[in-house]
């Protein structure tokens, strides 16, 4: 049914999207699908924080945080399923949004962790991912 699925994570918040992954996980088996498993480093983007910083810092950052992130892929996802990976920085929503149109993604699998209070207040990461996505999202508390 699906050929490419996103999952998006929060590297400091793994714990929280162990269930998503298992989803993730168990649909890419279904159908035979890619995983793209993709994290936003936020922040340098913001001119206050990026005017501490030369390039060079920021490309190391970005490194690390690739390596972190194949790490994780290498320890929870199984072999037997394709996987790719993506760092990008910015703003998490509107990058999972510009990466599923990219890769004309199928479904988009993403946890939600934050309190009723922060949604309230700044709307959650995934409410803006369901509401402006063009391919199915399944949020998993």
């Amino acid at each position: 049914m699906y050929k490419r699925i996103l999952f998006p994570i929060d590297l400091e918040h793994t714990k929280e999207a162990e269930k998503s992954l298992k989803i993730a996980i168990d649909e890419a088996r279904r159908s035979n699908a890619l995983i793209s498993v993709m994290t936003v480093a936020t922040g340098f983007g913001m001119p206050i924080v990026a005017s501490f910083f030369d390039q060079d810092t920021f490309s190391k950052a970005l490194r690390e945080v690739a390596l972190h992130l194949k790490k994780y892929i290498s320890d929870n996802i199984p072999s037997d399923i394709e996987t790719s990976a993506v760092v990008v920085e910015g703003n998490p929503a509107e990058l999972i949004l510009k990466q599923a149109d990219k890769d004309k993604v199928d479904l988009i699998v993403i946890s939600s962790h934050n309190s009723e209070i922060e949604n309230l207040l700044l709307g959650s990461c995934a409410a803006k991912v369901v509401r402006h996505s063009k391919c199915s999202v399944m949020v998993v508390k």
